[in-house]
């Protein structure tokens, strides 16, 4: 064989080998970057008798499409929010000069009127409560015979009972500070706020508010946690996961280009890798990503507990808007009905459990440190991350309202309307549903990157 030839032969081996390499090499890197995110996000969850395969195909086929149409209806867009409140726990507090941070309150024309009638009067029930109140006053009941001290006190023990059931701080709706928000036309997605302003906010909910627990430097978050109890393990998975999920909103609607015409919104990889990548976020990203699967669990749960509350003939989704009010709440609860039909619920009987005196304590423990961090979402400086901020920590509260309330719940039917059981206000209701709905769009959302990053060339 000539020696041309040869080298001819030789010079195509080479780089046939060469394009094959490459080929492999391409297709293992972009392998990795999926497997450096979602190593760990499969299989059973801890503590839970869940796998994430399971939340997956649950979320993205039942819960998803029908939480989403459920939550562009008028009802559930429409949050009246106190964005101005001050910060409680330090006095250097600044606003955000980003334009992308800025939120737009509604007029006064684009609320729906039965919405701005009343923050209470959201259901025949609450009609038929003043009704009979009006009938007691006039027929000279006892209350018409109270001095004016004792009424603001009974007003001021009402208040504190309502207030003792809850896991986190309501906003005055009769403030002239609240604003009803259109949650559709603001968008949680990356505003640019970050930095030591957005950390001082993650840090101060890590490191001072969570039972007082300090992390130890080096050792990071999940180091320390397997030694804690079940409750105080349940409570950091909570706070990990309401992180991540935000987390991924921000890299789902992250400004990718802007120019006169248009501005672009979209997916940044490189932005979720900086945030989930095991070697990036020394091992701990894909665990915060479990972490969101909890949370999941625990709202779809209740979710599932509150529907008799929702069942009731009285209960309407008003909004003076009465063939819509129907099919909003006909759509409610079926979305309920869906969410009954999991069939592997987390058990928060394991929760404070134990010695009665011991999980009493732990519980109020439990309570006022998740309080206190809703409270720190008046501190976040950019108004849109503040909105956002305020409106998950509020339906996470919810959530945990509703799962430590099941005798209030279950004792409704032999309430009667003047003095129910349980209730929850408009601003609850509103929370809960938008807060779950977001962490259903962080499921739905890491299908979408797990996609993006498996095609990813490098």
């Amino acid at each position: 064989m000539p020696n041309s030839v040869h080298c001819q032969m030789t010079m195509k081996s080479f780089i046939l080998l060469a394009l094959l390499l490459s080929s492999v090499h391409k297709t293992t890197a972009a392998g990795s970057a999926a497997h450096r995110c979602f190593c760990q996000v499969t299989g059973n969850l801890d503590d839970c008798a869940c796998d994430v395969e399971t939340i997956d195909s649950f979320n993205n086929k039942e819960i998803f499409p029908k939480l989403q149409k459920l939550l562009s209806s008028d009802y559930f867009r429409f949050y009246k929010v106190n964005l101005n409140n001050p910060c409680p726990f330090w006095t250097d507090h600044s606003q955000c000069g980003l334009k992308y941070c800025a939120v737009k309150p509604c007029t006064e024309g684009e609320v729906p009127e039965g919405l701005k009638s009343s923050s209470y009067k959201y259901s025949e029930a609450a009609g038929q409560d003043i009704e009979e109140c009006e009938k007691a006053e006039k027929l000279g009941a006892v209350n018409g015979s109270l001095s004016d001290e004792t009424r603001q006190a009974l007003q001021e023990w009402k208040k504190h009972d309502d207030e003792s059931d809850r896991f986190c701080m309501l906003d005055d709706e009769d403030s002239p500070e609240s604003q009803y928000v259109d949650l559709l036309l603001n968008p949680e997605r990356f505003t640019g706020y970050r930095g030591p302003e957005a950390w001082r906010i993650w840090n101060s909910i890590y490191e001072e508010n969570c039972f007082n627990l300090f992390l130890t430097k080096g050792q990071g978050f999940y180091h320390w946690l397997e030694g804690l109890c079940v409750e105080k393990r349940a409570f950091f998975r909570l706070i990990s996961g309401l992180h991540a999920s935000i987390n991924i909103h921000l890299s789902a609607r992250y400004l990718l280009d802007e120019n006169w015409f248009e501005l672009k919104w979209g997916h940044n990889v490189s932005e979720f890798q900086l945030r989930f990548d095991e070697e990036l976020t020394e091992g701990e990203g894909p665990k915060r990503l479990r972490n969101l699967y909890f949370l999941y669990l625990i709202e779809l749960r209740a979710l599932a507990k509150i529907l008799p509350y929702f069942e009731r003939p009285t209960f309407h989704l008003y909004t003076g808007q009465p063939t819509e009010d129907n099919e909003n709440k006909n759509l409610l609860l079926e979305l309920l009905h869906v969410a009954k039909s999991f069939p592997l619920h987390f058990d928060e009987t394991a929760l404070f459990a134990g010695n009665k005196k011991e999980a009493m304590k732990l519980k109020e423990d439990f309570k006022l440190t998740f309080k206190n961090i809703s409270r720190i979402m008046d501190c976040v400086e950019c108004f849109k991350c503040r909105l956002w901020g305020k409106l998950q920590t509020q339906g996470l509260g919810t959530a945990l309202k509703i799962l430590f309330s099941e005798r209030q719940i279950e004792a409704m039917p032999n309430t009667s309307n003047t003095n129910p059981s349980f209730q929850l206000s408009r601003q609850e209701i509103v929370s809960l549903f938008n807060a779950f709905g977001r962490i259903s769009t962080s499921v739905r959302e890491l299908e979408n990157f797990r996609s993006l990053l498996s095609n990813l060339k490098q």
